[in-house]
């Protein structure tokens, strides 16, 4: 069923929504312009900083983190405002560093939470591979990512892609819970020339038109797309893949 979701779209890969009375929170990023680093990893550089601040979203019942060991994923606000929400779901190996309400979830798993009004809101945790190839040759180098899906009963469904750039895992996505009816699709096509001969580490424009298809999708709403210097495709780009493939209707920028 296709019911409207507000989604806010704050910067980055950061997006807030309501559902099923509970409020979520896509990979917080708070923190000001300026460069961040840590040993062995590239230097990220943050132009632009996010549209508002924690204090200005109100309550967050659900932090959905896509994985905890990037800046552009989890800054240090973002890891701040964890210790004041009551659940992150996130990797296995995340809710391990985490630790507090984290709580990591494997491919597949689910868990339900309770709605305010009474039922329950399921969360499933699906794959996602941060980089070209299989699994086991991408996540040595940019480690765990994990995406979810949420479901409930009178509810639309939704798809959080987290920092995905396999279609072969969007596809096993679709075959369990397709069509959707929001994507959260993460794009961008970040690309590092360190790293896999700077091949995207998450979906480019066309891939991500191309997720859209193949999930039946029936609006999609980008992120991780703007705010950071190695996202390498913005909105013009998306904009114009998604017309290419036929699907200009159900690309939603405004969130």
């Amino acid at each position: 069923m296709s019911i409207p979701l507000p989604v806010r779209v704050l910067g980055g890969p950061t997006a807030f929504f309501e559902y099923g009375g509970l409020t979520f929170l896509t990979d917080p990023t708070f923190d000001a312009p300026g460069e961040y680093g840590s040993p062995g990893r590239p230097t990220l550089r943050k132009l632009a900083p996010a549209a508002v601040t924690p204090a200005d979203l109100g309550r967050i019942d659900v932090v959905l983190l896509s994985h905890d060991e990037h800046a552009d994923n989890l800054d240090h606000a973002g890891r701040a405002l964890l210790a004041d929400v009551p659940l992150t779901l996130t990797t296995p190996g995340g809710g391990s560093r985490l630790g507090g309400n984290a709580k990591g979830m494997a491919d597949w798993e689910t868990l339900d939470l309770d709605r305010p009004g009474g039922g329950t809101v399921t969360v499933t945790a699906v794959p996602a591979i941060h980089g070209p190839g299989p699994r086991e040759a991408v996540e040595p180098l940019t480690g765990e990512v994990v995406g979810f899906v949420l479901t409930g009963e009178g509810l639309p469904s939704v798809y959080v892609s987290g920092d995905n750039a396999s279609l072969d895992a969007v596809k096993e996505i679709a075959d369990r819970f397709g069509p959707v009816d929001t994507a959260v699709l993460f794009a961008g096509a970040p690309r590092f020339p360190v790293l896999f001969d700077n091949a995207p580490l998450v979906l480019d424009s066309p891939r991500a038109a191309e997720a859209a298809r193949l999930l039946g999708a029936r609006r999609v709403v980008p992120v991780h797309y703007d705010s950071w210097a190695h996202f390498t495709e913005g909105r013009e780009e998306l904009v114009a893949a998604f017309a290419e493939a036929g699907l200009a209707e159900v690309l939603d920028l405004q969130g």
